[in-house]
């Protein structure tokens, strides 16, 4: 009996650790390639997001932006979602008129936080912080 021990006790151990050692490592792996797919979709709603600013104000990079803004209700943590309402709300509550520079800046800047809070866990920076550089004829103007 004692010879089972010996012999089957290693090999349990090493048993449980592949299993764990697997476990782990999917885990791992699949938490990657979850942060990686939101980097990508919120890099490209970042973009789209310029159709609301400055020079680069477009009807086009709008509609886009709000199909990329329907399609994060299926990735994007709570913190994100809130933030991109209220920046649908301004824009709705302007209705066509331009909306308040200040409230615009403050809205764009707490979806960019947002979505370092998702991806970072954490972040030092203000709404404030984000800083939107118009390129075009006026581009040492910053929004």
């Amino acid at each position: 009996m004692k010879e089972w021990i010996v012999v089957l006790v290693p090999l349990v151990s090493i048993a449980i650790g592949a299993v764990l050692t697997y476990v782990f490592t999917s885990r791992t792996r699949r938490e990657e390639s979850i942060v990686r797919f939101k980097e990508e979709k919120y890099a490209k709603l970042l973009v789209k997001l310029q159709g609301f600013v400055g020079n680069t104000t477009s009807g086009q990079l709008k509609r886009e932006f709000f199909e990329e803004q329907y399609q994060s209700w299926l990735y994007a943590s709570d913190e994100v979602i809130e933030a991109l309402n209220l920046m649908v709300r301004l824009v709705i509550d302007a209705r066509g008129s331009t909306p308040d520079r200040d409230a615009g800046r403050r809205a764009v800047g707490e979806i960019v936080l947002a979505m370092r809070r998702d991806l970072l866990h954490s972040t030092n920076l203000s709404y404030t912080a984000f800083q939107y550089t118009d390129v075009g004829p006026d581009s040492h103007k910053r929004q």
